[in-house]
């Protein structure tokens, strides 16, 4: 009983793993999210990050969180595979 206990859990912690370890989208992602998903940021720098966004537009890579006051280059490598930014929509009937 103890085993089938133990594979259960790690079956758990394998599903668990594999759900955070999808990268998030910093054009999407709410404070709460980025502050979770980014180390070395915390609730408050994160609600700076969507009041850039908010202001500025979206972001075109991650690279631009350095552009964040307290976000430096360092922060942004550490954090790279767990932060994307998905592609932006094309508006239909508008060619580029």
């Amino acid at each position: 009983m103890q085993k089938i206990h133990a594979l259960i859990f790690m079956v758990l912690v394998a599903l668990s793993a594999s759900v955070s370890a999808a990268p998030v989208d910093i054009n999407t992602a709410n404070a709460a999210m980025l502050a979770t998903a980014i180390d070395g940021v915390g609730e408050k720098k994160a609600a700076t990050i969507v009041q850039y966004r908010e202001t500025y537009g979206p972001f075109a890579s991650v690279d631009d969180l350095a552009k964040i006051k307290g976000i430096g280059a360092v922060t942004v490598e550490r954090n790279r595979p767990r932060l994307m930014v998905a592609p932006t929509p094309r508006q239909p009937g508008k060619l580029k």
